[in-house]
């Protein structure tokens, strides 16, 4: 799975929250051009990650939901972390964005342990 492919079913995860997801809606969101959505969006379909409805809305099937998760987990702990150590929300949020893709997921574990284990201390 390549970086662009996880951001593309990441920003699926984060608009359907706020409802129905089309190709326009993930264009705008990642400031992409329509045919560069249209292709990535296709071969997402193509490799079972996504479902395009015949009314063009885009849902994730459940190895895409998996991806989604795993990486908007990554980017909103990675961003809390680096906003408690004095980095700036947008930039925290941007640097979290660059490292989600690459980092571990044995590093990623042990950061979120470092996270617990830091917040059941200071919550005594």
């Amino acid at each position: 799975m390549t970086e662009s492919a996880e951001m593309y079913l990441e920003t699926i995860l984060v608009l359907s929250k706020q409802g129905d997801v089309r190709a326009i809606d993930i264009g705008r969101a990642m400031n992409f051009s329509r045919p560069t959505v249209s292709v990535a969006i296709h071969n997402l379909e193509k490799d079972g990650y996504i479902k395009i409805s015949p009314e063009g809305n885009i849902t994730l099937k459940s190895s895409g939901l998996k991806i989604a998760e795993t990486i908007y987990e990554r980017h909103t702990v990675l961003t809390e972390i680096l906003v408690q150590l004095g980095v700036s929300e947008k930039t925290a949020s941007e640097d979290a964005c660059k490292i989600e893709h690459d980092i571990s997921q044995e590093t990623f574990d042990c950061i979120k342990k470092h996270i617990s284990n830091t917040s059941s201390l200071t919550s005594n």
